[in-house]
């Protein structure tokens, strides 16, 4: 179902792509060495590399399973499946060229049996990493044309999907359009990763990442009276409000803002604050109870028991703040690639254990700068 637009365009697009590749650090390994990728490439990987959703009746692809495909295939130092994965990203959600087109977020079989794009508004936190895991492997495996795919991707976010809000300043909106409702801006505070924008900080100099990571810690500040960050939110009268048609539920959204929060460098001026601000599950962890399927987080009450993505998604959180009883803990609860293997395929969960463990297990960290620091490119320290 590839996009057949633009011709000549995609096919200078796939000789930039396919362009020898340069040898990486000499300490690089052959890939297949992490067994719980494995599990999910076999389960839910298609060979031309769509990211597919089996929990759903469209069996739907999203930027943002695409994105974090392209994420991990980079993490495991895999060039041939990364490049798959992009080609069906940009082919199939972006017109043939990410560089000037954003991807829409949700493509899958339609009501007459079809397969086509379903809603073409593009997610922001989907580009984000697209643009992040491009911009990372342009530098670690010295390919320019995947840099220059994500500097494209940046100037999109800048003019689409970042607006200035009055008393605040820049703001990320969760995609381009339908999030602006009356006097109410809607927001997401997962879509922001400080260890991301500490990236395109470095890279886009003029650009508003620096504000952008400053307006992250303030929406947290004031959406978190009990420690527990919020699905949504929403900016009204120069303040963060509970969002209007979500309410002030923390779940499945708000679990990567503990996630992003225990991976960022610990040398990052924000890594204390947020992880203060976020203090709620170490609470409630150290306490002996199990994590929430579901809070709200204006009086700290939840419900439901998480599952196994959930625990795995605190584990980096544990880890920065010296918990490692716990951490160990969670881990050993958590199903082994066999059983993954062996049950029905769980894409978030299976996205989120993949984040959260191969975290711990070292297989990637954050510099400073945002920097990826794969295990296969060096020595990995906490730096």
């Amino acid at each position: 179902m590839a996009n057949t637009a633009d011709p000549h365009r995609r096919a200078l697009l796939r000789t930039l792509l396919a362009a020898p590749l340069l040898p990486v650090l000499s300490s690089a390994r052959a890939t297949g060495d992490w067994p719980a990728w494995r599990v999910l490439v076999e389960s839910s990987l298609s060979a031309d590399g769509r990211m597919i959703d089996r929990s759903q009746d469209d069996q739907r692809s999203t930027s943002e399973g695409q994105s974090y495909a392209l994420f991990f295939a980079l993490v495991d130092n895999d060039q041939a499946l990364f490049d798959r994965i992009l080609a069906w990203t940009q082919d199939n959600l972006a017109d043939g060229d990410m560089h000037r087109h954003l991807p829409a977020w949700l493509w899958g079989r339609d009501d007459k049996g079809g397969w086509r794009v379903l809603d073409d508004n593009p997610a922001s936190d989907s580009d984000l990493w697209l643009a992040y895991a491009l911009l990372e492997a342009g530098r670690l495996w010295h390919r320019p044309a995947l840099r220059h795919i994500a500097e494209g991707m940046l100037a999109q976010v800048r003019e689409r999907e970042i607006v200035v809000l009055p008393g605040l300043g820049p703001m990320l909106l969760p995609g381009p359009q339908g999030f602006i409702e009356g006097d109410a801006t809607r927001l997401n505070p997962s879509y922001l990763p400080l260890q991301l924008l500490r990236r395109f900080a470095a890279i886009d100099r003029g650009g508003p990442w620096t504000v952008l990571a400053d307006n992250m810690l303030e929406l947290l500040r004031q959406t978190t009276p009990r420690g527990f960050a919020p699905d949504w939110t929403a900016w009204r009268d120069g303040a963060f409000v509970v969002d209007p048609a979500k309410g002030a539920t923390g779940g499945y959204d708000a679990i990567r803002c503990y996630l992003w929060a225990g991976m960022l460098s610990p040398r990052d001026r924000h890594f204390r604050e947020q992880l203060r601000l976020l203090s709620g599950p170490l609470r409630r962890l150290r306490a002996g109870r199990p994590m929430w399927e579901e809070v709200d987080t204006r009086s700290g009450e939840g419900q439901g028991e998480a599952g196994y993505g959930f625990r795995a998604a605190v584990l980096p959180y544990l880890l920065a703040q010296d918990e490692r009883a716990l951490a160990q803990t969670l881990q050993s609860s958590l199903p082994t690639p066999a059983q993954q293997r062996a049950d029905a395929p769980a894409y978030y969960a299976q996205m989120l254990a993949l984040f959260g463990l191969g975290w711990a297990e070292g297989r990637y960290r954050f510099a400073a700068d945002g920097q990826l620091r794969p295990r296969w490119g060096e020595v990995i320290g906490r730096g």
